[in-house]
């Protein structure tokens, strides 16, 4: 033998631990693309309906387990599809808006607080963007209850934003998930809260 020649049993151990390192970059890559495709969808915020909560040109990530796996609660930020007829030609597909009510729920404006109330509790939205001078989340009264399978979606803007005010409700099924955090800019990373003390409240109708 050769001084040189490297032993069968090194040689061995040597591709074993390339073929170990292979694996486990193409599960990881695949693990990735199964994430991104499946389970989690970064989404761009296009306008100002969501301020101050989401501002144009936020960036957030969406969790696609909702509500296929996970059901949808009050206060969460969804993004869904247009259920048609929300969006121009030009301005994509999707929307972000708040969770007001769900199938069942009745939800009203306003009371003598400004306040909006669901199952006639009224709900203390401290980020809701009101109009200078006024104390009302919403310019004009309603009341509705929202039908089976069915959302009722606002803005945290509600004085520039065209929601289930403008359109109706929106189909669960429309729902591509909840968002739940913001990524970009760095200096707006932030958890997106669904203020559960606020909603957690809210009885079921």
């Amino acid at each position: 033998m050769s001084d040189h020649a490297v032993p069968a049993p090194r040689r061995r151990a040597g591709w074993k631990f390339l073929r170990d390192l292979a694996i486990i970059v193409v599960a990881a890559l695949l693990a990735s693309f199964l994430v991104k495709s499946y389970l989690v969808r970064s989404f761009f915020i296009p306008s100002p309906s969501m301020e101050n909560t989401l501002l144009i040109g936020d960036r957030v990530l969406v969790n696609e387990l909702v509500p296929g796996v996970v059901p949808v609660q009050r206060g969460v930020v969804v993004v869904f599809q247009d259920p048609g007829g929300w969006l121009g030609p030009a301005q994509g597909e999707d929307l972000i808006k708040r969770v007001i009510g769900l199938p069942g729920d009745t939800v009203s404006c306003c009371d003598a607080q400004g306040r909006l109330s669901v199952n006639d509790h009224a709900v203390d939205e401290s980020y809701v963007v009101l109009q200078p001078g006024s104390d009302r989340v919403a310019r004009t009264d309603f009341s509705v209850t929202v039908p089976a399978g069915r959302l009722w979606v606002m803005g945290d803007n509600r004085y520039d934003s065209a929601d289930s005010r403008m359109h109706g409700t929106v189909p669960v099924s429309d729902v591509v998930g909840r968002a739940f955090i913001t990524t970009w800019p760095v200096s707006r990373w932030s958890v997106l809260s669904r203020h559960g003390e606020v909603w957690d409240a809210v009885p079921d109708p």
